[in-house]
């Protein structure tokens, strides 16, 4: 059996404890053997940079998943020079773990819309799976409306290639506008990622 891997990116401004569960919950409906979060530079779909500098994220990364043996995290976009894509991301992969391997490449139901930007999506398509995490409780993501953008086979492919994920409702903007507003935000963060956060004063006005 090829060995299955999940590749999962995001700013992770900071990690939360949805981005863990959703990411185990998908390993566990591919069958995937490790997840590897790669931490974002800044999406080319967005101006601003990341709240909090880059080894700060990764070093609260590194808290949010010790223990946890199936994670791995890669800074293989923060060392890459702007933009980044996730076909570059894909690509250095794939030279990693050979072509035997199965990568997938996971995105919340609320990027489908978004998917016809990025950069070089049809090659993205033949060289790993997208894989679509719908949040429990929702109606599965309407794909038809992408098929002029993207073709029947791959609208095909994100419908067969969906994930129910626990509904978690929070986000790393609402948790920084907490934090920014003094107001609580353990009961989504791991506690040592929230005492990174206080002890090295992130998110806060005087940053």
């Amino acid at each position: 059996m090829p060995e299955k891997i999940i590749l999962f990116g995001g700013t992770y401004d900071p990690v939360h404890i949805g981005h863990i569960e959703v990411a185990q919950s998908a390993a566990g409906a591919i069958g995937a053997s490790k997840v590897i979060l790669i931490p974002a530079r800044r999406s080319p779909h967005k101006e601003q940079k990341p709240a909090a500098p880059d080894n700060d994220r990764i070093a609260m990364l590194k808290l949010a998943i010790a223990g946890k043996n199936i994670f791995q995290i890669s800074p293989v976009e923060l060392n890459r020079a702007e933009p980044s894509y996730t076909i570059d991301t894909i690509r250095h992969f794939r030279q990693k773990f050979g072509p035997d391997c199965q990568l997938y490449w996971l995105i919340g139901a609320d990027m489908l819309k978004d998917l016809p930007r990025w950069y070089k999506i049809n090659e993205l398509f033949k060289e790993c799976t997208i894989c679509v995490m719908n949040r429990g409780g929702f109606d599965k993501p309407d794909c038809g409306s992408l098929t002029a953008k993207l073709g029947k086979e791959a609208v095909e492919k994100l419908r067969q290639n969906q994930i129910e994920t626990q509904f978690i409702e929070i986000s790393s903007t609402d948790i920084r506008q907490k934090l920014l507003d003094g107001k609580e935000a353990g009961q989504y963060l791991h506690p040592e990622v929230l005492d990174y956060i206080k002890t090295h004063r992130l998110y806060t006005a005087t940053d």
